[in-house]
């Protein structure tokens, strides 16, 4: 099993910029993929964006194209997402979520680990 607890989280003006982390402990960091899933009041979760176990491959929703970037440091057993110009429609429970599998992972649903969730929200 592998455990993630997520910070970073808080609020900012729209414009703004937000970095999470995701802290991972237990079995091998770099035995996942993983994952930055978020889910906004009334809303089904949404993967915003992905990244293969080591680094290679990497997947984000068309909302968070160009304005979030999604990187790993394996040495480190840390995710992080970048996300820039945040936008009120961003604000959003972000949570960390990591699977064994050997590709992206693309669909919340998929993921088999999740941390406990960082708030981001946004103010226009």
């Amino acid at each position: 099993q592998v455990q993630l607890v997520e910070s970073g989280g808080g609020s900012v003006q729209a414009g703004g910029s937000l970095r999470l982390s995701c802290a991972a402990s237990g079995r091998t960091f770099s035995s996942y993929a993983m994952g930055w899933v978020r889910q906004a009041p009334g809303k089904e979760r949404e993967c915003v964006a992905a990244i293969s176990r080591r680094g290679g491959s990497t997947y984000y929703a068309d909302s968070v194209k160009g304005r979030f970037t999604i990187s790993r440091d394996n040495a480190k057993n840390t995710v992080y997402l970048q996300m820039n110009s945040l936008k009120p429609e961003d604000t959003a429970v972000y949570y960390c979520a990591a699977d064994p599998r050997t590709v992206v992972v693309v669909r919340w649903y998929e993921y088999d680990y999740w941390g406990q969730g960082t708030q981001v929200t946004v103010s226009s």
